[in-house]
């Protein structure tokens, strides 16, 4: 699998470390009403999709990135690739 990566061109996966779920990014508020609730869903609870997926990905054998990799689960064909720092920082806005 070849991950197209924004400043690199495309790699070879086996420089990746796949860590889960880009929602991960998101943390929730620890002053929240209901934190302790979302917090054990922050941590505890995936869902397993079929089909789309945002997944976080490490650069772990080249730059030492942080990417969001929108991938098919299915067919493992990679739709988009963004810097997480990018994907965060959107958010925040």
């Amino acid at each position: 699998m070849i991950i197209d990566h924004p400043l690199l061109g495309p790699r070879d996966a086996s420089e990746f470390t796949y860590l889960g779920d880009a929602s991960l990014i998101h943390r929730p508020e620890h002053g929240a009403e209901d934190a302790q609730a979302r917090f054990h869903a922050y941590v505890y609870l995936r869902d397993n999709p079929a089909g789309a997926h945002r997944e976080l990905w490490f650069h772990e054998q080249g730059d030492r990135s942080w990417l969001v990799v929108t991938r098919n689960t299915l067919t493992h064909e990679i739709l988009n690739v963004e810097l997480a720092r990018d994907v965060a920082k959107a958010r925040g806005r």
